[in-house]
């Protein structure tokens, strides 16, 4: 577990899109995971985004998810 500002918020938003929302004020259901790429590796693989929205998402949210945090890092 670590403090909510070390953590990035994946939302489900109500147009069934799914962003990141660095600034954790957007409306939207939403899960936090760390704000490494690794994170959200392990999330993939242990499909921990599925539990917590209670729904599968497509390959292309993951993907989209990814290209989101390599554009938050530089």
């Amino acid at each position: 577990m670590k403090e909510k500002p070390l953590m990035i918020r994946v939302i489900h938003t109500p147009e069934g899109s799914f962003e990141l929302d660095a600034t954790g004020r957007k409306n939207g259901r939403g899960a936090y995971i760390c704000a490494d790429k690794e994170c959200l590796k392990k999330a993939i693989k242990s499909k921990g985004l599925e539990r917590s929205f209670k729904m599968s998402i497509p390959k292309e949210v993951y993907d989209s998810l990814e290209e989101a945090f390599e554009a938050d890092e530089t």
